[in-house]
């Protein structure tokens, strides 16, 4: 008979910096090389390993070799929801370093969490689409109007695919650094996939955060209605 769930086993494993970092760099949904993760963590790449090895062992991360490099690719995402929900009780403190300090703004501004967009944009994003009655707050999801549907296929985005997908389809999602929710679901995850497409944002680096690109920054306030500095 299997014993309940060993949530202190779990939570032993988000308990080494390291480890954590290395699984932020991975919640962008992309595979990385082994390589890059260690030089994300700042540690060696033997002891990244280790650390890649356990997290192998617990079913949360796979290594694919490839030619000479080893990809790791992040097959828990509830992994990220909860890091992310530990996030918002988690103590703040002080940056070890500028790069650091400036990656945390960033990561406030906007980022991906796991396959749809979060942060202060994010939730600009939100309130710009209750504004206008395309999304409307239900409980814990976020109720797509008909005015809201032709919004989203204007932009390109295949709503009933959406609909069809065997998730959620636009779940209402507590943004960490916000304490608002954010679009998170099939409806999330296709309209981040139409950002990328459109170019109106851009990854930083190896890691979660993102940027709006000139023409992003225009979408905000001529697509969403969004003035520069909202929030």
């Amino acid at each position: 008979m299997e014993s309940d769930a060993r949530i202190a086993d779990a939570v032993q494993l988000l308990a080494d910096r390291s480890r954590v970092s290395m699984l932020w760099a991975l919640a962008a949904g992309e595979p990385l090389p082994a390589s890059e993760l260690a030089r994300v963590a700042d540690i060696r790449p033997s002891t990244a390993s280790a650390h890649l090895t356990r997290l192998v062992d617990v079913g949360w991360v796979s290594i694919e070799k490839r030619g000479r490099h080893r990809l790791v690719r992040l097959i828990r995402p509830e992994v990220i929801q909860a890091m992310e929900g530990l996030a918002r009780i988690a103590p703040s403190g002080p940056a070890r370093t500028f790069r650091e300090g400036r990656l945390a703004a960033k990561v406030r501004e906007a980022r991906t969490c796991y396959d749809h967009l979060a942060g202060r944009r994010a939730i600009e994003v939100v309130r710009a689409l209750e504004r206008r009655r395309y999304l409307l707050r239900r409980g814990d999801d976020f109720e797509l109007s008909t005015s809201g549907a032709r919004f989203f296929v204007d932009l390109g985005i295949d709503v009933e695919a959406a609909r069809r997908r065997r998730r959620s389809f636009s779940r209402a999602c507590l943004d960490w650094s916000e304490r608002e929710h954010h679009l998170a679901g099939a409806l999330g995850a296709a309209l981040l996939d139409r950002m990328f497409e459109l170019r109106w944002i851009e990854r930083i680096d190896s890691s979660r955060a993102v940027t709006f690109t000139p023409a992003g920054r225009r979408a905000l306030h001529g697509v969403f209605g969004i003035e520069d500095g909202e929030g």
